[in-house]
């Protein structure tokens, strides 16, 4: 790939994808014989080791710059509701299958539209409601188990 594809949020995007189905299957086997919870825990050392070393190796440790108040209270909120997501993943993934509870976590992306109506202003198009409209009716869908 070109250096110039690799600044398209479309591919990072599909990247995030790939990575977060991986990292349900990876996850779903790892939880098996362990409690949820520490499981969990594992994981978050792991991202905060990986992204510390990445950080680290890239030179964007030592050069962070000034972080706003504004950023450290909504960077800590999104902290928190990444762990509150990941606790509750864990849990789900512990006591269902992967391929029911992925798809349900997903509705995220659903709710991330509404939320950014509600709060950000942003303004889907007639096909973007028609996507999300169609990502709710499928994770109810595959959710019935029918």
């Amino acid at each position: 790939m070109s250096p110039i594809s690799f600044s398209s949020w479309q591919i990072w995007a599909v990247l995030s994808a790939v990575f977060a189905a991986l990292t349900a299957i990876f996850a779903k086997v790892g939880v098996e014989d362990i409690n949820s919870d520490l499981a969990t825990l594992i994981r978050t050392v792991i991202v905060l080791i990986a992204l510390s070393l990445i950080l680290y190796a890239t030179g964007r440790l030592t050069h962070a710059g000034p972080i706003s108040a504004k950023s450290w209270l909504f960077l800590l909120l999104s902290g928190l509701g990444t762990g509150a997501s990941w606790l509750c993943y864990f849990r789900a993934l512990k006591l269902g299958p992967a391929t029911l509870v992925a798809p349900i976590d997903k509705l995220s992306v659903v709710l991330v539209a509404l939320f950014g109506v509600v709060f950000l202003g942003e303004r889907p198009s007639p096909n973007g409601w028609l996507g999300i409209a169609l990502i709710s009716a499928g994770a109810v869908l595959i959710a019935l188990k029918g």
